[in-house]
């Protein structure tokens, strides 16, 4: 049965969806809201307009109000944006963020909210399949960032498929934040500038060994790799990417410098690398395992060997939870902290921070070329995952490219050293890179 078709008696004859919306928006409504039951809010000539088309919507954006809720129904089909693509949903977002300001209904009308909508729209239906358990669930299974748990929840995110990737992320197969070198640069072009910088800051040379963690699709192995007479090392929980990086670096004949491994971090036994890389790997790890990481990533640096973090940051350094739309369908288990508290962990762990770059608005840029490959490859991406996570990746980038947009998120690049004994530290008196 087609959505549109569901029961139009769940709610009270003379109680009106969109009236509660209007009700609790505060400076305006920039975009029209419409909902099955006929009614509407907010301006009839916006440009964009969202429909709540059924039953199962609203019960979702009853049952988990704010940005879950909001998701579920969105990825579901019930809440469809109308003015826009749902690979990317930008000014959606963009305007919510800038107009819309929902208050807290006060006791009184929450009973009235309530009487009105009806006791079955406060039973929940079941999640979209694409959603992760709640991070309680979880919590009862067993602790977080185990080798087991760890390797469930890369699995989560990135063995989607390697083909859908390719559309999105472009040929580099880089999902992490490029270094635009000028407005006019396309993704390429700073993905490749984003692993040259790692390259420079590293002071890479030929001969030279590198440990990339967290090595994605071997970005950085294979740039090190051809581009410095590098022999590099990447590890990778996902077995999708492994076996894609293992093609790529056979293809580009560099098998005998470059080489990717379906392996945990935590079970490299080599040590005395020359350098270092954790290009988005931090996020995964969990906070509290920083002293750990850190030191364990210290212990297998050689003297004067040099580390290059690259992650994405809070604006701030104050404890916070990561919302519950990306923990439950992008990033389970994920955690995220200020660069401050990066900087303290390093240097706590026996490594000396030499430089700190925050290149948040990179990654805005990088979010929004995202968003270009899906939009432009939606029939092929919806083919290959489906439309349900299609639209959940659509969302997830186009939010984050707002968060980066407005200072709610950053991205720092943080290089260490591990000093020697005499206190040397390899480096000139000025920064090369």
């Amino acid at each position: 049965m087609s959505n549109r078709t569901e029961s139009r008696t769940t709610s009270k004859p003379d109680f009106r969806i969109a009236d509660v919306v209007a009700d609790l928006t505060r400076g305006g409504m920039p975009l029209r809201f419409e909902a099955y039951d006929g009614s509407a809010a907010g301006p009839a000539d916006a440009e964009i307009r969202l429909e709540l088309v059924n039953q199962r919507g609203l019960q979702y954006l009853v049952t988990a109000p704010g940005d879950l809720g909001l998701a579920r129904a969105y990825v579901s089909g019930d809440l469809v944006v109308h003015g826009g693509h749902p690979g990317n949903p930008y000014e959606v977002m963009q305007k919510l963020k800038d107009h819309t300001k929902f208050r807290a209904p006060s006791a009184s009308e929450l009973v009235t909210i309530l009487r009105g909508l009806g006791i079955s729209n406060l039973k929940p239906p079941p999640p979209p399949p694409q959603e992760h358990l709640p991070r309680w669930r979880r919590l009862m299974e067993g602790m977080r960032h185990t080798l087991t748990r760890d390797a469930e929840a890369i699995h989560h995110h990135y063995d989607i498929s390697n083909a859908f990737y390719r559309h999105v992320l472009g040929p580099s197969m880089a999902y992490t934040c490029a270094v635009y070198p000028d407005a006019s640069a396309t993704l390429e072009e700073a993905q490749r500038e984003k692993f040259d910088l790692v390259a420079r800051k590293l002071d890479l040379q030929p001969g030279q060994r590198l440990l990339d963690v967290g090595c994605g699709w071997g970005g950085m192995v294979l740039h090190a790799a051809k581009e410095y007479g590098v022999k590099a090392v990447g590890v990778t929980l996902s077995q999708q990417q492994a076996s894609w990086a293992k093609e790529a670096i056979d293809a580009a004949g560099l098998a005998d410098l470059a080489e990717v491994r379906h392996l945990d971090y935590r079970d490299v036994l080599e040590t005395d690398f020359d350098a270092i890389s954790s290009i988005g790997m931090t996020e995964h790890i969990g906070v509290r395992n920083y002293p750990s990481y850190f030191g364990f990533l210290r212990d297998h640096l050689r003297p004067e060997g040099r580390l290059l973090n690259h992650c994405i940051t809070r604006h701030d350094n104050r404890p916070a939870t990561t919302g519950a739309f990306i923990d439950r369908y992008v990033f389970p288990d994920g955690e995220l902290t200020g660069s401050g508290r990066i900087i303290t962990e390093m240097q706590d762990a026996g490594l000396e921070v030499m430089h700190s770059e925050n290149i948040r608005l990179h990654y805005a840029l990088t979010l929004r070329d995202w968003n270009r490959n899906l939009v432009e490859n939606w029939d092929a991406c919806v083919e290959e995952v489906g439309i349900g996570t299609a639209r959940v990746w659509g969302l997830y980038m186009a939010a984050c490219r707002v968060g980066f947009e407005r200072n709610e998120v950053q991205l720092h690049q943080v290089l260490g050293v591990r000093t020697g004994d005499d206190g040397a530290d390899g480096f000139a008196l000025r920064p090369t890179w």
